[in-house]
């Protein structure tokens, strides 16, 4: 099952100066590790940005993605980390590496020297860069993320593997091409307008996406996914049936090949918001929360 979580290049717009900028995307960070996430998407909002666009955001989510012994090798000093301090721990093992000395020790690395006979150099936060044979199947380049797994650390053992690095990534591309994808699953948009969050609704909903994955795409602070798309709020709660032959039941479930702009369904994850604006990274929270529940 993927997980796709889709925010826009204006999701830090009500921030009042770069530190609070990267307190909240590190918050959106958060959320996409404790849920489990596999890609995190930037979508095009220039309308909506203000002070920093997508390039700040994806840069600061990039970071945060990545395992703290990496960032000074992958970053180097950037702009626009300069307030990267304030982002919270995101402790998950993919980033942290396992402290386990059995052989099922794997952690993120980065390719610092491609030398001969098949053979590079990789970072993985050790003391010191290791030397490890290529397996004959795998190619890789200077600067390109590994995984090693770590049998020994004294004295060190260590090869690389074949799994890509485990967490979550980081991409800037249009919703559409999002939406699209093989893999998007269950598409679903979160608005204050769409089809409330109901215990017969969401047993529907989970299975579904426990079954096919899903793509949940958020808004940003006063500029919600209905703004940025320019679609009438009206449209978004219908609960009607699609044209496949959905039947009754699924149209009371929100689930429905006929939702505007390429989603199954528009759902809104805090009915009687006591807030005027739920911020992006509550409502991830909150989405993320009930469509992270199993059937049984």
């Amino acid at each position: 099952m993927t997980v796709s979580v889709l925010v826009p290049s204006s999701l830090v717009r009500e921030a009042e100066d770069k530190r609070e900028a990267t307190r909240k995307i590190g918050y959106v960070a958060r959320a996409a590790t404790v849920f489990r996430a596999d890609r995190l998407v930037v979508f095009p909002d220039p309308d909506g940005e203000r002070h920093w666009g997508g390039g700040f955001v994806s840069t600061v989510l990039e970071y945060a993605a990545t395992p703290p012994y990496l960032r000074k090798e992958v970053f180097g000093k950037r702009d626009e980390l300069e307030y990267a301090g304030v982002l919270p721990p995101l402790r998950a093992p993919s980033l942290t590496g396992s402290e386990s000395e059995g052989s099922g020790s794997l952690r993120q690395g980065i390719v610092t020297e491609v030398g001969p006979e098949g053979r590079v150099r990789v970072n993985c936060g050790l003391q010191h860069p290791i030397s490890l044979v290529t397996p004959s199947e795998m190619t890789v380049g200077e600067g390109e993320r590994v995984t090693v797994r770590i049998s020994s650390r004294s004295p060190v053992r260590a090869k690389l593997v074949d799994p890509p690095p485990s967490g979550w990534s980081v991409t800037r591309t249009d919703l559409p091409a999002a939406l699209d994808r093989d893999d998007a699953g269950v598409r679903i948009a979160t608005s204050r307008h769409g089809v409330e969050v109901t215990t017969r609704r969401l047993t529907d909903v989970v299975g579904r996406v426990e079954r096919d994955g899903m793509t949940v795409a958020f808004g940003s602070p006063g500029r919600g996914l209905p703004e940025i798309l320019d679609l009438p709020t009206d449209s978004l709660a219908d609960g009607r049936p699609g044209d496949d032959g959905e039947d009754e039941a699924d149209a009371e479930s929100g689930v429905e090949h006929g939702a505007p702009s390429r989603f199954d369904l528009w759902l809104n994850a805090v009915p009687n918001q006591g807030s005027e604006v739920v911020r992006t990274e509550e409502a991830m929270f909150a989405a993320l929360a009930c469509l992270n529940l199993k059937e049984k």
